[in-house]
């Protein structure tokens, strides 16, 4: 820093200080450009508090938008280019219905119900999927390049005009009270540069506010997408109403048959033979020798490494995650953050949630 700059950042700080504990008086700016500095501080705040929401409006589940974001930027790392989406509720849920379905069988209507209601749910998934890629272009990309962009530079001309503004008040501060060599050019130079600074700003805050139209539009076209979302969800759901209501109607008039349960006695006697002749053939007779069960060796992992063990089940959802059975020792490598493990079972390397483990040697 030159010899200049290093004078006027200790002129701002001289007259700072001044303000705020000798204090003294600084030129004041007009109303209009005070209330136009406390609408872009509110704008700045809500296009934050807008991207935010409205990306948990799209992906409500913390810990899915979490595992997502790491899997992608360990993907990233590894040089890899796919991306995991986002796993939507209604696609869970729609497997969850068609396989449960499956396993009562065809002649169940209740199973039946489960796999069309099933198959409509996974297109509800899908056309959540193109909602939230239509959300996140018209409505989210604008607003964070109006955050990036627009904000950031008039937040720039702000900064600017406060710093020049206390240069230029210095120096005059210190001209009224005699005893210093500053010279009215130095002081005229500092209120043009003043002047100038406070213009640019002023003039991008309008030129913000006064094009909110865009912003409008941008809000206009995410209600358009949802609005087109749900009438597609009620296409996919009017008739499968309709269709559940019927099946709801034959299995109600359906005759219902007697059932008689079977009693144990003869279920006991006409499996004992077989289980005796099983017991037989389990035998070994004659040359067969003898038969001596073999322990299954157990895998462990040196108490000397890092490892954790797991409390619950984890399966994996995406690709890059390691999965596990309650009880299994796992070797830890790294941990990624603070909700995340990399560690290795039986020859497999991945991550896995911190909370699904306790830790039994740390890394």
């Amino acid at each position: 820093m030159s010899l200049a700059g290093l004078k006027k950042q200790f002129n701002k700080a001289n007259q700072y200080l001044n303000e705020k504990v000798g204090g003294a008086k600084g030129t004041e700016l007009d109303e209009d450009f005070i209330e136009m500095e406390r609408k872009i501080d509110v704008t700045s705040k809500l296009v934050d508090d807008l991207i935010s929401k409205t990306n948990e409006f799209l992906q409500p589940n913390p810990m899915s938008r979490t595992k997502m974001a790491t899997s992608n930027t360990i993907s990233k790392v590894r040089g890899q280019s796919s991306k995991s989406s986002y796993p939507q509720p209604e696609g869970s849920l729609g497997d969850t219905m068609i396989k449960h379905g499956k396993e009562l069988g065809d002649d169940s209507s209740f199973g039946s119900c489960l796999g069309e209601a099933g198959e409509s749910f996974k297109q509800l998934a899908e056309i959540k999927y193109s909602l939230e890629d239509t959300v996140k272009q018209n409505f989210i990309e604008p607003l964070t390049h109006l955050q990036n962009k627009d904000i950031k530079e008039i937040n720039h001309h702000r900064k600017k005009t406060s710093s020049r503004r206390l240069d230029y008040d210095c120096k005059r501060r210190k001209k009224d009270k005699g005893g210093s060599n500053i010279t009215e050019e130095e002081i005229n130079a500092a209120e043009e540069k003043f002047e100038e600074s406070k213009s640019l700003a002023e003039t991008a805050m309008n030129n913000l506010l006064e094009n909110d139209v865009e912003q409008i539009s941008q809000l206009c076209s995410f209600i358009e997408s949802q609005l087109d979302y749900h009438r597609q969800a009620a296409v996919i759901l009017e008739p499968l109403c309709d269709r559940i209501q019927n099946l709801r109607d034959d299995a109600a008039s359906r005759p219902k048959s007697d059932h008689v349960p079977k009693r144990v006695t003869s279920f006991r006697e006409s499996t004992k033979s077989k289980n005796y002749d099983n017991s037989l053939d389990s035998l070994d007779i004659g040359n067969r020798g003898s038969f001596t069960p073999q322990p299954v060796p157990k895998t462990s992992i040196p108490t000397r490494e890092p490892c954790c063990k797991a409390l619950y089940d984890f399966d994996p959802e995406n690709e890059g995650e390691l999965g596990f059975a309650e009880g299994d020792t796992i070797k830890l490598i790294s941990q990624i953050d603070e909700n995340w493990y990399e560690g290795e079972i039986h020859g497999v390397q991945g991550y896995f949630p911190t909370n699904y483990v306790e830790i039994v040697v740390p890394i």
